[in-house]
């Protein structure tokens, strides 16, 4: 069974699993114990590989925050490497790239991205937190962005 992780890193983002048709999503967990207990739970049923939004700071942003985001996305880089869930780090324009133009302001945006993954996913109830979460999922599944290891004969 192959599972599809989808990471919003943010403390405002979500976690999505995703296995054929069948989808799981969750906003972040407040704790990184809640998020090692997420992804051991998808890593116990099957095969996971993972794509994390790769995040930076922008000038402007607080000092706490820019921490609090860094650790985020760092724990979620750390907790996939431990479990030996391959991943990849993708930015926002190169995974948003995958469905078309996007809307350039950002709160519109967000409700394309949001409306998107409700016509993809329209059994579950999509929410602002999860929505990228989920279109990196089906990304990570539609797009074979992580090449398989090839081992050679030494």
């Amino acid at each position: 069974m192959k599972i599809y992780i989808g990471i919003d890193p943010g403390k405002s983002g979500g976690v999505c699993f995703l296995n054929g048709d069948e989808i799981r999503v969750c906003k972040c967990p407040d704790t990184i114990h809640d998020m090692v207990s997420e992804i051991e739970m998808a890593n116990d049923i099957g095969v996971c590989s993972a794509v994390v939004e790769k995040v930076w700071s922008f000038p402007g942003q607080g000092v706490r925050s820019v921490w609090t985001f860094a650790e985020n996305y760092a724990q979620w880089c750390t907790i996939l490497a431990t479990l030996k869930i391959r991943y990849v780090l993708k930015p926002p324009n190169t995974w948003m790239k995958f469905y078309g133009a996007m809307p350039p302001d950002k709160r519109k945006r967000k409700n394309y991205l949001k409306q998107l993954a409700q016509q993809l996913y329209p059994n579950i109830k999509i929410t602002l937190a999860t929505s990228d979460a989920i279109l990196l999922a089906h990304y990570l599944q539609q797009a074979d962005v992580i090449k398989p290891i090839v081992k050679s004969a030494d």
